[in-house]
């Protein structure tokens, strides 16, 4: 019996904030650029993220920007996210998925409670003012999925 696999690359997600490594990608030509390096995935899972600070943003003209260079330059299949970022609306989660009707989209099952604080003990010093906000939050933070979006 022969089991078939897809890889799917996420290549920044909402989760990480700039401050915990060099390496995430935030510009749209950086989420670009990751997600056709990793062509050898069938698919790529991209969120997108404000240029300049690097953080989560449903901003429809970055999902345009590279999702355009992945699309013209490798052949994976893109997945734009519904997840966004837990901080915001299922209606704001679901702008780009809307506007450009990829192939493929995320789904999240159920609402649940989404705690990224604890990646503030590894953090000794923010790059940028809305990340230690943005993690505190999430000690009262419900990620809201309901029937009605």
């Amino acid at each position: 019996m022969s089991h078939k696999v897809i890889i799917n690359c996420a290549v920044s997600g909402s989760i990480h904030v700039p401050s915990q490594t060099p390496y995430l990608s935030i510009s749209p030509d950086q989420i670009a650029r990751e997600a056709i390096d990793a062509a050898e995935a069938a698919t790529v899972h991209l969120h997108a993220r404000d240029p300049e600070t690097g953080r989560p943003d449903m901003d429809l003209d970055l999902f345009r920007e590279f999702c355009r260079k992945v699309h013209t330059e490798s052949d994976a299949v893109i997945c734009i996210t519904t997840g966004g970022a837990p901080s915001m609306t299922p209606e704001e989660r679901m702008t780009a998925v809307r506007a450009l009707q990829p192939e493929l989209a995320s789904i999240n099952m159920g609402s649940f409670n989404f705690g990224l604080f604890p990646m503030m003990a590894r953090i000794q010093e923010y790059k940028f003012d809305w990340e230690k906000p943005y993690l505190e939050a999430s000690k009262d933070l419900i990620f809201k999925n309901t029937f009605q979006v």
